[in-house]
């Protein structure tokens, strides 16, 4: 059995970054780019109207102009503008030749369909102007390399004119939940059975991690069946394996996986839960995948996923290792534990609620690690260090928020 510092050492130093890949924009949200782009156009690309209004020459004094002409956006001006000319402009469109500025609708008078009489104050060269390339010239790198992009950044890229781009890889997860007693979520549950929550479950946890999701179901504890599924989630980049893997007659897991090549890294970490949780390695013609046998309870599957498999899945998307962010909080409750094992306890958060200027940590009702009620009222795990038996109220303690 193995610390969670050495566990951690093992994902890191086996944990590589995907290769990166075209993909077309639509589908690049959340994907960090490989290298940096550089705009293939000014921004904007002519100098154009910022509101509705007229285009004019703004050192021209004349107190009225004659219209000669409206451009609405996407259209494009036909006449210059001279000293006593204006043309209407809608917001977007061109700025046309000759004219300087724009004078809002709002503040000139009409005197008839083709005449306008300006403002006492004149207008100001330059007003209602954007420049061409006032946001960003051709050239110009406006995404660097290794950024999450964003929706606005999508929409940048459109803007410069990319219908694809480069990313690291979105990594693919295969998912499969091993056990006889498993039945899939709204069959019917038959004495000695039990439905599988894990496979759901994680399935959403990496949906929200933005990866590609592989779900291979409920495998039965049978060696030949096990080969053949775990063998298909091996083409992923990572393949997580619930139950099966401590040390009972049909945890079956550890010795399948050793037979199809996977290297076993470790077997058992000191936590609570997640004690049982196994860890390898598989490579094959140029293609690895890392493996997380995690135990078949749903709280061990929440925690070990949490504290392990989220920090694997940041490396895989060309961040750097970083075990689970924590933050220090003070209990509202006393908390008793039992065992040598450093405890990953459920918890609520209380942010708008503070003592000595730290959030409050509320230690929620839990009987172990197939307590998936206390989950749903969690927000928090409480790390509650080996050292300490009894933690009391107003006790200072790290917290890792889910």
């Amino acid at each position: 059995m193995i610390t969670v510092d050495a566990a951690w050492g093992h994902v890191e130093r086996c944990s590589r970054c995907l290769a990166d890949q075209l993909v077309p924009i639509g589908e690049a949200l959340g994907l960090r780019l490989s290298a940096a782009v550089f705009s293939r156009v000014d921004s904007p690309p002519f100098d154009k109207s910022m509101l509705d209004g007229f285009a004019v020459v703004s050192s021209d004094r004349s107190p009225t102009r004659k219209v000669i002409e409206q451009v609405v956006a996407g259209g494009v001006p036909h006449h210059a503008v001279v000293p006593g000319m204006a043309i209407n402009v809608m917001t977007g469109a061109p700025i046309p030749e000759g004219a300087d500025a724009i004078v809002k609708v709002e503040d000139v008078r009409h005197l008839d369909e083709k005449t306008i009489e300006m403002p006492t104050s004149g207008v100001a060269h330059g007003k209602g102007v954007l420049p061409r390339a006032a946001a960003f010239h051709k050239g110009q790198e406006v995404l660097a390399a290794g950024r999450p992009l964003s929706p606005v950044d999508i929409a940048l890229l459109a803007e410069i004119g990319l219908a694809e781009v480069r990313v690291i890889s979105r990594p693919r997860v295969a998912v499969l939940a091993t056990g006889n007693e498993l039945v899939k979520a709204g069959w019917p549950v038959e004495r000695g059975q039990i439905t599988n929550s894990n496979g759901p479950m994680l399935i959403a946890l990496l949906e929200s991690e933005q990866v590609r999701s592989i779900d291979l179901g409920i495998g039965r504890d049978d060696p030949a069946e096990l080969r053949r599924l775990m063998g298909e989630g091996l083409a992923a980049d990572i393949l997580i394996v619930t139950g099966g893997v401590s040390a009972g007659v049909l945890d079956l897991v550890p010795g399948v996986l050793q037979e199809l090549g996977v290297e076993q890294v470790f077997h058992k970490v000191r936590m609570k839960p997640g004690k049982p949780l196994w860890f390898g390695q598989y490579e094959q013609a140029g293609h690895r995948a890392l493996v997380f046998g995690l135990p078949g309870n749903p709280v061990s599957t929440l925690v070990a996923f949490e504290i392990f498999v989220k920090p694997a899945l940041r490396v895989l998307r060309g961040e750097s290792f970083r075990p689970p962010a924590s933050m220090r909080g003070v209990l509202t409750a006393q908390v008793s534990l039992r065992g040598k094992r450093p405890t990953y306890y459920p918890c609520r958060i209380h942010f708008g609620d503070r003592a000595a200027g730290l959030p409050k940590v509320e230690p929620l009702a839990w009987s172990g690690s197939a307590d998936l009620a206390a989950l749903t009222r969690a927000n928090a795990l409480a790390v509650l260090p080996v050292q300490e038996a009894e933690f009391a109220v107003g006790d200072q303690v790290e917290v890792i928020a889910l």
